[in-house]
């Protein structure tokens, strides 16, 4: 008679396979440094994921998981709040340490070829999950076409996180931010 699986070790797998994608990115080739990484052994990985394409998959899942949960929380609409002042503090949170490393993680993943990537449906999951709480604010602005103007944001947030990441000028994304902003509210410099 075999072992049981115990959901509570998988967990705890699964926790350090998420902090070292999150750490080390994709590709994961071999099953060996992650396996180091959360002190046991490859075959106890594949043991609890089966294959190293459910691990990797199921540790991007949940690290999207979280990601979601640290931006939703930002981007989310804030009744008596004016949308434009919800994104104006949101970008601490978008730009800041905790989300580098999910911009990092999952631009690698957008990235990929389809034949290559772990996940082949995200990069058209990942622009539709995030419309539904950016247009839930242009909407309660009364904003007549709200789902129109979530998508420009999406993509201005997007393009400049994706900029602070090849260039490192952190200041320079979040002016260009700050001017979107002034825009969008009508204070054009």
């Amino acid at each position: 008679m075999g072992r049981r699986q115990q959901p509570e070790i998988r967990e705890r797998l699964l926790d350090g396979c998420v902090g070292h994608l999150l750490e080390h990115g994709l590709p994961v080739t071999s099953l060996t440094p992650v396996a180091a990484a959360v002190g046991v052994s490859p075959r106890m990985l594949i043991y609890h994921f089966a294959t190293k394409d459910r691990l990797v998959r199921s540790a991007l899942i949940e690290a999207r998981r979280r990601q979601r949960a640290l931006f939703d929380d930002a981007l989310r609409h804030r009744p008596g709040t004016p949308y434009v002042d919800t994104l104006a503090s949101a970008w601490a949170t978008l730009s800041g340490p905790a989300a580098r490393r999910y911009v990092r993680l999952f631009s690698v993943v957008h990235a990929l070829p389809s034949a290559e990537t772990p996940w082949p449906n995200f990069p058209v999951m990942a622009v539709h999950d995030w419309l539904p709480t950016i247009t839930a604010g242009p909407r309660a602005d009364c904003h007549p076409r709200a789902d129109v103007l979530a998508t420009l944001v999406l993509g201005v947030v997007r393009g400049l996180l994706l900029d602070d990441r090849a260039t490192g000028e952190h200041d320079r994304a979040g002016e260009a931010f700050a001017a979107f902003l002034d825009l969008l509210a009508g204070r054009g410099r």
